[in-house]
């Protein structure tokens, strides 16, 4: 794998998944090819307790790769992309992000997808996408099941940064620590005490029938959005038009169709 580092801790009970492409652990094709080498290797291992998600470095993730969002592209980034969230929901193993820095975009959704949410203080959440003309479709879907319409509408519509503590505040944390250490020391505790003393297979069956209804929204409505990007926004001037000039760098002239 070429932007991904797994390890086993814990007894080799825990997944250890740091996103890890030297820069911002961009999430683009090679990271995502990555990501379902290791879903699927994950498939067999029964012994697996939880899958944790990291990023190598400062942050987090900066989101899904820009260029792959271009019109000719989006299809296949937005397949690949979604692919992960059906594998994650398939596995039903519980999962968790660790989250220092920027996490934003696809990165802020792949931590969406987790059962729990924790970062230091120098955590930033947003969904941007807005800004480049476009949306973010597994957001649109599991932020109001996290943290209620109000919240979730004002981070999609606006595309609004909010640090680590307004994100606890508005319940999409479990907590926050004040720095990169502080948490994996912590969190390495956590999970000793409420993980590894449980049966693999009953915390599958508790991810599962938790997460019905998460589930069932995913996997029945996520497809719809996928062709509303691809067959009706990416068909639009603007969607084009934020795109490339983010890619040229230069401000966006919209024409409002």
């Amino acid at each position: 794998m070429e932007k991904i580092k797994l390890e086993f801790t814990h007894d080799e009970s825990v997944a250890r998944v740091i996103l890890d492409d030297g820069k911002g652990n961009v999430l683009d094709k090679i990271m995502m090819n990555d990501l379902h080498e290791v879903f699927d290797s994950l498939k067999g291992k029964n012994n697996i307790k939880l899958i944790t998600f990291e990023g190598a470095g400062k942050n987090f993730s900066f989101g899904a790769s820009v260029p792959e969002h271009k019109k000719e592209l989006a299809g296949e980034m937005l397949s690949s992309f979604h692919r992960l969230f059906y594998e994650i929901i398939d596995l039903s193993i519980p999962a968790m992000a660790k989250v220092s820095g920027q996490c934003l975009g696809g990165g802020m959704e792949l931590a969406l997808a987790c059962n729990f949410i924790f970062a230091d203080k120098t955590a930033k959440f947003g969904q941007p996408e807005i800004k480049l003309g476009v949306f973010a479709p597994p957001a649109s879907l599991l932020l109001p099941l996290k943290i209620g319409n109000p919240k979730a509408e004002e981070l999609l519509i606006t595309g609004k940064i909010i640090s680590a503590e307004e994100a606890e505040d508005i319940g999409l944390l479990n907590g926050v620590y004040d720095d990169k250490e502080t948490m994996e020391t912590s969190l390495d505790e956590w999970i000793n005490k409420n993980i590894c003393g449980k049966s693999a297979s009953s915390l599958r069956y508790a991810v599962r029938v938790s997460r019905k209804v998460f589930n069932e929204v995913i996997k029945t409505e996520l497809p719809k959005i996928e062709e509303t990007y691809v067959k009706e926004l990416m068909v639009t001037n603007d969607a084009n038009e934020g795109i490339n000039s983010f890619l040229e760098k230069r401000k966006p002239v919209w024409k409002n169709c």
